[in-house]
């Protein structure tokens, strides 16, 4: 029950996160590159760029995904078509993703068993991690109030009449407090809301007029340009995903760009090139720099790097239209691109994609369905569709069995009243007319359901619409050794029910799957990549969980206890005799909502 209980968390958790690492790390791939482009424009740009591409680590494509889903069922199911070019994003963006119609699942692979084991201990690990980084920075927090505590605000004097002149000049309307440290700290301001600028008091006496303006305006143009909240929102992602280096690089990047781009803002205000250098350099010559990324210094950023850019006469080129134009593109591609994958990943399963109400199309010579004949007692149900002359026969079936052979859709993938669904059982015999018989031997593969529908619509009146749930399911695949079935081409499919047991002739894999579903309670979908019609015969020895299921499904429970007592279990058996195993997954499942459905009336 436990490996279960968490193979469904890994199911859930592993793919769509390791779809959004792989879509955050695109993201600073193409700000790289675009940077890359910016390299001799203003810094502030690049910072910009790197900052969103920060902030895409705490935002997940699949929330633009869910609004694209949203707009797609405000479609008319006609309309519900994937291009080609839907898939190849799809694979790209989500790799982690089985590229599948309708439903994922639940357990039991011997390759998934381990990291199933391991994911209270990956669990650990991270939060360990997370914890350890956060520690680490309040440490260093602690340092720096405890210095605040310790500092006198100041009112007046040189320090404030030179903030107050660089705050005019930078165009702040909001005074910032200055607080005297008697810490060796640098010059930084702390805090977000109201930030203060902590002064070491005895840095003043070792500079110059020129000098003290410069350092004032950088620190103005941190507060102006909301450096520290930005920094805040990237020390948040390296805590949590402290694991991924590339985290970490970012935020070096980021330190480095908005260092540079205060330094060309103080240079624009006419500051002497030389002398801002010295001013920086005697900062680092009195002063300890300051420990955390969301206080924001003078002395941050690669000293040797800086230095060469101040000294060097070069000047920044502002954004022209083609770059703007660039940036725009990409902001809007970045947008538009995981909408556009929600719009088609919300395209209709089968299910979904028939219309609402089912006309009748199909020309019947005959049609009965009425209660039936077969005694409480006798559990077993037959069914046979005839290529050859268009026929169908089944006994004791119920409406559920139908609307799951007529849609496609499991038991778990139909609401309706329960009563008309699985407690009524019925003998439905139906043939079509001649005209109709040669089209459908050549189209194979959906007339079948066709008539279904027709039947449906035409004796119980069915109205469905689709809903989009999330459900556990099971995915059917083959195994390492391959399929053990045997391909068949008769026009003919007989289907044998029992307890610990399902045999046919010769039938499509989505049946054995609505079956598998029924017993196992949950979802399974056909994902063997296998088309034809096959003969197996499945035995093992059930649990009394299977029982319950069936119940509940509406399937026929046979009175006798199976033939193997000691038998495999269904999952065994399923890898044993068939060469098929079911795998665990989870994603947005189409439920088929019944609207409207009567008893058919007696003849």
């Amino acid at each position: 029950m436990a490996d279960e209980y968490f193979s469904a968390i890994w199911g859930a958790i592993a793919p769509g996160f390791g779809n959004h690492l792989w879509q955050s790390t695109l993201v600073a791939v193409a700000a790289g590159l675009l940077t890359l482009t910016l390299r001799k424009h203003h810094a502030r740009a690049r910072y910009w760029i790197w900052l969103a591409a920060s902030i895409k680590f705490l935002v997940p494509f699949s929330l633009l995904i869910g609004m694209g889903s949203r707009l797609a069922w405000q479609r008319p199911p006609a309309a519900a078509t994937r291009p080609t070019l839907y898939f190849a994003m799809e694979e790209i963006s989500q790799p982690f993703t089985h590229a599948a119609h309708t439903t994922s699942a639940l357990p039991i692979s011997s390759g998934s068993s381990t990291l199933t084991h391991l994911l209270p201990w990956i669990v650990a690990v991270w939060l360990l991690g997370f914890l350890a980084v956060l520690l680490v920075w309040l440490v260093r927090w602690q340092r720096i109030s405890k210095a605040m505590k310790a500092a006198t605000p100041a009112h007046e004097g040189r320090e404030v009449g030179t903030l107050r002149r660089m705050e005019h000049a930078g165009g702040l309307r909001r005074p910032i407090s200055l607080l005297l440290s008697r810490s060796s700290l640098e010059p930084g301001v702390f805090g977000i809301v109201r930030p203060v600028l902590i002064w070491p008091e005895g840095i003043s006496q070792k500079l110059q007029d020129a000098h003290l303006e410069a350092i004032l305006a950088h620190e103005v143009w941190h507060v102006r340009r909301r450096d520290n909240l930005a920094a805040a929102f990237h020390m948040f992602v390296e805590a949590t995903f402290w694991f991924y280096p590339l985290v970490w690089w970012m935020g070096a990047r980021l330190i480095e760009e908005r260092e540079r781009a205060c330094d060309e803002e103080v240079l624009a205000l006419g500051n002497d090139r030389q002398v801002y250098a010295e001013s920086i350099l005697k900062v680092c010559e009195f002063c300890l720099g300051s420990p955390l990324p969301c206080v924001s210094g003078v002395t941050g950023a690669d000293l040797k790097k800086r230095m060469v850019r101040i000294m060097s006469n070069r000047m920044s080129l502002k954004l022209d239209f083609a770059r703007k134009l660039m940036l725009t593109t990409a902001a809007f591609l970045a947008i538009l691109i995981p909408v556009t994958v929600g719009l088609f990943h919300a395209t209709p399963s089968r299910a979904q994609e028939q219309t609402e109400t089912i006309p009748s199309t199909l020309a019947y010579s005959s049609v009965s369905v009425k209660p039936s004949a077969i005694p409480s007692g006798d559990n077993r149900t037959q069914m046979m569709f005839s290529l050859s002359d268009g026929s169908f026969m089944a006994r004791g079936v119920t409406l559920q069995r139908l609307i799951e052979m007529a849609y496609h859709v499991q038991p778990a993938q139909i609401s309706g009243p329960e009563d008309l669904l699985n407690k009524t059982r019925f003998d439905v015999d139906a043939k079509l007319d001649q005209q109709y018989v040669q089209q459908m031997s050549e189209r194979r593969g959906g007339e079948d359901q066709g008539m279904l529908k027709s039947i449906l619509t035409d004796q119980f009146k069915l109205v469905v619409h689709s809903e989009a749930q999330k459900l556990p399911a099971y995915d059917l695949v083959p195994d390492t050794t391959g399929p053990k079935l045997h391909a068949t081409g008769s026009d003919q499919s007989m289907f044998h029910l029992g307890r610990g047991e399902i045999s046919s002739t010769g039938a499509p894999l989505e049946l054995l799957a609505a079956q598998l579903s029924a017993r196992l309670g949950r979802p399974v979908v056909d994902k063997t990549g296998l088309k034809g019609v096959y003969a197996f015969n499945l035995h093992w020895t059930p649990d009394p969980s299977e029982d319950e299921h069936l119940a509940k499904s509406g399937e026929p429970v046979a009175p006798e206890p199976a033939a193997e007592v000691n038998g495999p279990s269904l999952v065994n058996a399923l890898q044993e005799q068939l060469g098929l195993k079911l795998q665990p997954n989870t994603e947005p499942v189409q439920v088929l909502v019944i609207d409207h459905v009567e008893a058919p009336t007696a003849e």
